[in-house]
């Protein structure tokens, strides 16, 4: 008579779930624990600048890393305490490599906490972004700026991507698109391309399009700045910065008034072949230089062909 097996077999199967899941219970909870303790050494100054490497490196390890921090007594108080710290060195230009590597690991953390669902809104009510704002203010190019404009960026693209109505509207009102602007003029190819996405990103926005569209003014300084990264991709081609500069062209002219400004200021080299073989295996971006060409051949009978002006006089109105 063959044995039945059957019971013993699903029982086994049972017994074996039941002690992965123990495991992975008790590794998740030492990993909370290592976590905790690491995060309560930011409390003391003398460990604090080892935890925030750690913290740092780790941040996309452990998931609920941004409300550990948040709740914790006293550790975004601590972390902005940091920021503030360097503030003089900032505006003397007397910023260390040692200071920036450092407030690059607080920015990480911040970037955490706009990353997470649970914490992004009350980083926003709390008006924590200000507070690297003047990282972004600096003109400074030297290595150890570039970091901390390039961190800074990091966090506001990380709030960008949540796409809420609040987040949208928290950025614009604090007067980030300037300081994206500045970034795409005088910071390195990584600071471009990633102030570049930001700004895709509200074009991408109707309110943010509508925004950058509401005056001449915006529109002028987000023209002249995108013009000024197409000049510098002429001689340090990037593929995907240059998608992103196609993508704000096509995005803004779909605005009618941006559209009637865009006959007149398009870079030439947005009509001629210049950029043709770069985009030639693109077909997404290949797709949104026939749209900008699209509308805007749709609104240049609106634009007289003699005459002086920019033909954006209606910019603004109604």
């Amino acid at each position: 008579m063959a044995a039945d097996f059957s019971h013993q077999s699903s029982s086994t199967k049972n017994d074996a779930s039941t002690v992965a899941h123990r495991s992975s219970s008790a590794q998740s909870n030492t990993t909370m624990a290592n976590m905790q303790n690491t995060v309560n050494e930011l409390i003391n100054p003398d460990r604090r600048g080892n935890a925030l490497k750690v913290l740092s490196k780790r941040r996309d390890m452990f998931e609920e890393l941004a409300p550990l921090l948040w709740n914790t007594a006293c550790i975004a108080t601590i972390l902005l305490q940091e920021i503030i710290s360097v503030y003089p060195a900032i505006s003397s230009l007397q910023l260390t490599h040692a200071q920036s590597i450092r407030v690059c690991n607080v920015l990480a953390l911040l970037q955490c906490l706009a990353s997470h669902p649970e914490t992004r809104m009350p980083f926003i009510n709390a008006n924590m972004p200000q507070y690297f704002y003047p990282f972004l203010q600096s003109t400074s190019k030297l290595p150890q700026f570039e970091y901390l404009r390039v961190a800074s960026l990091g966090v506001i693209g990380a709030l960008v991507k949540a796409n809420t109505r609040e987040v949208i509207s928290f950025l614009l009102s604090s007067e980030v698109v300037p300081l994206c602007l500045q970034s795409m003029e005088i910071g390195k190819q990584l600071s471009k391309n990633v102030a570049t996405y930001i700004l895709q990103f509200f074009l991408a926005n109707d309110e943010g399009l509508e925004y950058i569209c509401a005056t001449a003014e915006r529109f002028f300084a987000v023209a002249r700045v995108l013009e000024l990264v197409l000049r510098s991709l002429e001689e340090e081609p990037c593929p995907r910065l240059l998608k992103l500069v196609i993508s704000c062209y096509a995005r803004l002219s779909n605005n009618h008034r941006a559209a009637v400004a865009l006959v007149r200021c398009l870079p030439n080299t947005l009509k001629d072949a210049t950029f043709s073989n770069d985009i030639r295996d693109d077909p997404a971006t290949r797709r949104w230089m026939e749209k900008l060409h699209e509308n805007i051949r749709r609104h240049q009978q609106q634009v007289p062909e003699q005459g002086g002006g920019s033909g954006v006089g209606d910019i603004g109105g109604s």
